[in-house]
């Protein structure tokens, strides 16, 4: 088993930019790394406290993540970190080297990890 983070800013606290955002995040770290709801074992999603609209998790179900248990928790909060902030870990079946992992950083949150970002 190995993990893949991403995460993805969002624009504003309400239910269409968290739902978009969080859509967004997952289907570019889908892509990225060539995956299908068979290879997940679990997903874990956090937002800042300052998202308070929806559930990151709703999102994924509507994307048809009907069979991988989903977790949302609340980032902790920080002074001066960064606000308006969905982070995904996904859990995936496989062996697959760290060095071979597409983390996916969008928009502002590239700024999280400029490391990783292509």
């Amino acid at each position: 088993m190995y993990a893949i983070r991403g995460a993805i800013s969002v624009s504003a606290n309400n239910k269409t930019d968290i739902l978009d955002a969080t859509k967004e995040i997952m289907q570019s770290l889908i892509e990225a790394n060539s995956l299908t709801e068979k290879d997940l074992v679990s997903i874990i999603t956090t937002a800042t406290p300052d998202l308070t609209k929806v559930y990151p998790g709703q999102a994924l179900r509507e994307l048809g993540y009907n069979l991988t248990p989903i977790l949302c928790l609340q980032e902790m909060k920080v002074e001066n970190s960064s606000q308006k902030m969905i982070r995904l870990l996904v859990h995936v079946k496989g062996n697959k080297d760290k060095t071979q992992v597409k983390h996916q950083y969008l928009k502002k949150a590239k700024n999280l990890r400029p490391d990783l970002v292509e």
